[in-house]
């Protein structure tokens, strides 16, 4: 799945990227759903052998238009790994306490510790991208967080962490498929806003931002990934995929048991 990750230093434009693409996988969405189940089997073993080895960090990064699939992501990726070692944090509006700090501040406290992993729905690129579009900060604030970006990674990547970012590409046609689709559901309204038709407006504005981040942070110890995200299923691959992969090439072992077990009987 390398061909989803963003070089350092090339340059994003997310018009040249097809969301709908599955290239990367020559089945059908049956065959693509049932290798994703197989695929989590993986994950869940890998995820026990992190929590046990209790040495290695992991941060999975999600951002996207809305309607994109974050939350789809987490259901369907992470379906059976153990809730002990995992955990999910979501960014809203800050708080007038979290204001009262600076941007990453509320973000450190969820990075993850040994042995763990923790999906962020949505993050600290918020503050390039919404505060960005709604001009809740100038230009000159914003433009600089890129470099406070890039080094608060590369903080967490030198003690352990590693970090994968995906953003999950869709197009405005299917945007507007899905946000019907919730609103001809009446079990589905509860995820309808109304104020998701004012951010559909500013659907280019979004993108050119997203351009700019994704170009501007993705590096070699905090890659980004964009993910075609039309298909549920292959998004879903994409990112099982990624992520078994990164976690295998962690080497890792559980730990060996301070005890001499080879004389112990349980009566």
């Amino acid at each position: 799945m390398d061909k989803y990750r963003v070089k350092p230093g090339a340059k994003v434009r997310l018009s040249k990227w097809d969301p709908d693409d599955q290239s990367e996988f020559k089945g059908d969405k049956e065959q693509g759903r049932a290798k994703v189940a197989k695929i989590n089997d993986d994950l869940e073993a890998l995820q026990d052998l992190l929590y046990g080895e209790h040495k290695h960090k992991v941060l999975v990064v999600l951002q996207a238009m809305d309607t994109a699939g974050k939350d789809g992501v987490i259901r369907s990726v992470f379906d059976g790994v153990n809730p002990q070692g995992v955990r999910v944090a979501a960014f809203k509006a800050p708080s007038s306490v979290e204001l009262d700090h600076d941007y990453l501040w509320r973000v450190h406290q969820q990075a993850p510790g040994k042995g763990e992993m923790v999906i962020f729905n949505r993050s600290h690129y918020e503050d390039v991208l919404v505060v960005r579009v709604h001009n809740l900060a100038p230009k000159e604030v914003w433009s600089r967080r890129y470099e406070h970006i890039n080094a608060f990674e590369k903080l967490l990547a030198d003690e352990g962490t590693t970090i994968l970012k995906f953003f999950l590409h869709i197009d405005k046609d299917e945007q507007a498929a899905r946000l019907q689709a919730r609103l001809d559901d009446p079990e589905k309204h509860w995820k309808f806003a109304v104020g998701d038709l004012a951010e559909r407006k500013l659907w280019d504005q979004y993108t050119d931002a997203y351009n700019d981040a994704i170009e501007q942070t993705s590096t070699p110890w905090a890659p980004w990934y964009i993910v075609p995200a039309n298909r549920k299923w292959y998004r879903d691959l994409v990112i099982s995929t990624v992520l078994v992969k990164t976690l295998k090439d962690l080497k890792m072992k559980f730990p060996e048991n301070k005890d001499d077990l080879s004389k112990v009987v349980i009566e």
